[in-house]
């Protein structure tokens, strides 16, 4: 992504904000209900499992696997030049929660292969989350 025209987080969402809160501090977090544990994904300010609102932010290992990728050949937007690949990861400490990456070009990836958090601080001060290969799995 490129200078002041890439897409921004919405860090004033109460349904998201601590995704991003904990982004800034280098960790990823799920959201989970405070009364009975259950993950809430997509975050939500309501468990449905216990009917609680009341749910915090939970910091998780920043490790997940590879479930699908696809490559855009097309540009759609100034900041994303092409081509460039969208991963969706699975956390590996939260089975089911699924988030998004985005890969520059057409690197070599395989269904399974572990993935990592890299955090992104860019020059506006938003810290974007996204994923890569661990470098002991690049190679097929």
């Amino acid at each position: 992504m490129s200078g002041s025209t890439a897409p921004l987080p919405v860090t004033s969402d109460p349904d998201t904000a601590g995704f991003w809160l904990a982004a800034q501090a280098g960790q990823v977090a799920v959201c989970v209900c405070a009364n009975c544990g259950a993950v809430l994904h997509l975050p939500r300010s309501y468990c449905a499992n216990c009917r609680s609102w009341t749910v915090e932010w939970k910091p998780v290992t920043a490790a997940a696997r590879l479930v699908a990728w696809t490559v855009a050949e097309h540009q759609v937007h100034p900041a994303f030049p092409v081509p460039y690949t969208v991963v969706l990861v699975e956390l590996d400490d939260s089975p089911g929660v699924r988030l998004a990456g985005h890969l520059p070009g057409r690197p070599a990836l395989r269904a399974g292969m572990p993935m990592r958090a890299d955090f992104q601080t860019r020059r506006d001060g938003a810290t974007l989350v996204n994923w890569v290969p661990e470098p002991q799995s690049r190679t097929i």
